[in-house]
Order: structure tokens, then sequence, then C-alpha cells
């Protein structure tokens, strides 16, 4: 007796045969997935525009529409990009199997179909991409600056922080596109280079470092990003609330949690005139406390 399956798994089933359709549908069905039908390409990108699977069952030998061209195009939706694809075919030539792994595929099974070796690998590649979403999740919870990408250097994933950092540093609302060009320059030479890690300059005030932390899947590669600042932390707060020296001074410190009397012994400074500093600072941050005044400036530090 098979386990069944939860509700939440939908398996779109891609296949131009009419037989094969009916045999996977039972099949799968008997097993407890809900199944969703497409006979071509074209329809298969139809439906996912409407319903977001949990895998994909497709055939690679189709008229029109093949589907290693239709699986190039359903990664290419981000919302269906880390749904698991599985290829079947009766094609078993080796250049095959490495097509249809460069075009997005995470297993490759060879017909006929065996249908406890079907459910098999289904589940494994549920599980697996449930894992990888669930750390995801982790991950822009975190606040951790990774992307991942594709072997050709194409942006799978980012976490938001990671996005935020790099359209900082480059200037730009799409600066994921400009640092996708120097990552896929980058995994070109990654067999002949030692170094995992990478700097991507830039005109302004910061450069982008750009660690490669290893493979996460088929074809996902994963890079840890940090922000190389050429300014020091006080002249960052002075830039960004128009400080002087000596209150970005001050705003550093209570930032780091010192009290007025640890300030004015760090700075050589009296009470009173960190006091004066403090209520000017206050001003130009719109804050009525050292508090709030701490939280703005931890705020700006951790942007960059």
């Amino acid at each position: 007796m098979t386990e069944p399956a939860t509700p939440r798994d939908i398996v779109l089933l891609v296949d131009d045969s009419p037989e094969a359709l009916g045999f996977l549908t039972e099949a799968l069905e008997q097993s407890g997935f809900s199944v969703l039908i497409a006979t071509s390409g074209t329809a298969a990108l139809n439906i996912v525009d409407r319903i977001t699977p949990d895998i994909i069952l497709l055939d690679a030998v189709m008229p029109g529409m093949d589907g290693f061209e239709t699986c190039l195009k359903l990664k290419a939706n981000p919302a269906v990009s880390p749904v698991p694809v599985v290829f079947m075919t009766g094609l078993t030539e080796t250049e095959h199997v490495v097509r249809a792994l460069e075009a997005g595929g995470v297993d490759y099974l060879t017909k006929p179909i065996n249908i406890d070796e079907l459910r098999a690998r289904i589940r494994v590649h549920l599980s697996n991409a449930r894992s990888a979403q669930s750390a995801r999740v982790a991950l822009d919870a975190a606040g951790r600056h990774l992307l991942a990408v594709s072997g050709e250097g194409k942006i799978r994933w980012s976490t938001p922080q990671a996005t935020r950092l790099v359209n900082a540093a480059t200037g730009s609302d799409d600066g994921l596109d400009a640092v996708s060009t120097h990552i896929n320059a980058w995994m070109k030479t990654r067999g002949t280079v030692r170094e995992n890690s990478f700097a991507i300059r830039q005109a302004g005030q910061a450069s982008l470092q750009l660690a490669f932390l290893g493979a996460i899947g088929a074809d996902e590669y994963l890079f840890r990003l940090t922000a190389e600042n050429r300014l020091s932390e006080d002249e960052v707060l002075r830039q960004h609330f128009a400080l002087t020296h000596r209150e970005s001074e001050v705003l550093l410190w209570i930032a780091k949690g010192k009290s007025n009397r640890d300030i004015g012994e760090i700075l050589g400074l009296s009470a009173r005139t960190v006091t004066k500093h403090l209520e000017q600072i206050y001003v130009k941050l719109g804050v009525e406390n050292r508090a709030s005044a701490a939280v703005k400036a931890a705020h700006v530090l951790h942007e960059v």
C-alpha cells in the first residue's frame, strides 16, 4: 500500500502521448497526488501562469517546442524556477542526459517509466525542494547577504538584504543584472583560479566582495556578498545625517551603547560638551532621545 501524499503535492505532467498521460495520471492519483496535464510545452507554460505545481514531469521529445526548450522557459519564470523538473524520455544518450540537466532538470527517467521508481524520486525531489525553500526563508529572516546563480551566472534567487546591498553599491535599481555579468565571467574561469572570492570594483565609494560558498543544488551555486566600504563608520554617519566631525563621533559611540561619561573620556570631552553635541544630533536626526538616535545610526551602519 502506497503512502498517501499531502494535498499540496501538485504534479504537472507534460507529455504529448495520450497513452503515457493516462497511465501516469492514474498511477500518480492513486498515490495521492493532484495531477495537472499538459500535452505540449506551450500548454505547460500557460498552466504555470495560473498554478504553480510542486514538481514537473516533462517529456523530452515533443513536437514543436521540445522538453528542453520548455524547461528553459519554465526556469525563466521566477515563480516556477525553484520547482524541480524531472525529464522522462526514451533517449538515453549521454548528450541528451547532459542537455536535460543543463536546461534545468534535476533528474532523468527513461521510458518505459517504472512507477515505484517514479514515486520514490518524486518524494525525494519534493523533500529537497521544500528544504531549499525553508533554507531561503531562514536566510531571509536572518538578514544574510546571499544569492544563488546558475552555472552561467544567471541569478536564480537573492535574499532581500543582498539585493539592497547590490543596488546600493552599484547605485542602480537593477544592480543584480550587473553583478550577474561579473559572476558569469568568474564562473567561466572557476576551474583555472584557486581563489573562491573576487571583488567587483565600483566608481563610487564601495566595492562588492563575493565569496563562492559552493553548489547547493542542480545548477545552483551560492555566493555571500559583503561591501568593502572605503569610509569609516563615523564618516558614514557624518555624510548620511549631515553631521559635524565631532557629532558623528559622538553618535557612533551612542550607537555602540556608550554613556555620556564614557564618550567624554574616549573623545577627551567634558560631559557638558557631549550633551551639547547630542542636542544637535537629535535635531538633525529628527529624534527625541538617545535610544532613537542609536537605532537610526545602527540601521545606517547595517546597510553598508
